[in-house]
């Protein structure tokens, strides 16, 4: 199918501590409804994290990193959620909430290549 695809994309960030609103940019989530396409990219690079929060759990941060990607894959690997439509399971990854692993507002764009999209939005506003 030729032509520009609607796409919504959220970036995944690190917040330690809530209460301050800082944040790192740690990966991308892109949806595109016709192209069937729901992908994740992360990448916690520890020693800025450390830097940043010395605090902050990174086995943690993983965990809850590699539950999104599994989400985003959907089956049973992804727990319940994991079961949902594309569309339900990228709202459920994208709902606000005040945790240390959590998504910005959604924004849409159009794009060819989703997953193109994706690695340029990850080197963008990760790398």
């Amino acid at each position: 199918m030729q032509g520009k695809h609607l796409f919504e994309y959220a970036i995944i960030r690190v917040v330690p501590r809530v209460e301050r609103e800082e944040f790192l940019n740690v990966g991308v989530i892109v949806y595109c409804a016709s192209l069937k396409f729901l992908k994740c990219i992360f990448d916690v690079k520890a020693q800025r994290m450390k830097i940043f929060a010395d605090e902050i759990e990174i086995d943690e941060i993983l965990a809850n990193l590699e539950a999104i990607e599994k989400i985003c894959c959907g089956g049973e690997g992804g727990g319940p959620i994991g079961q949902l439509d594309m569309a339900s399971r990228f709202r459920w990854l994208t709902a606000t909430r005040s945790t240390v692993v959590q998504s910005s507002k959604v924004h849409p764009g159009f794009c060819e290549d989703a997953q193109a999209t994706l690695e340029r939005l990850f080197r963008q506003m990760v790398s």
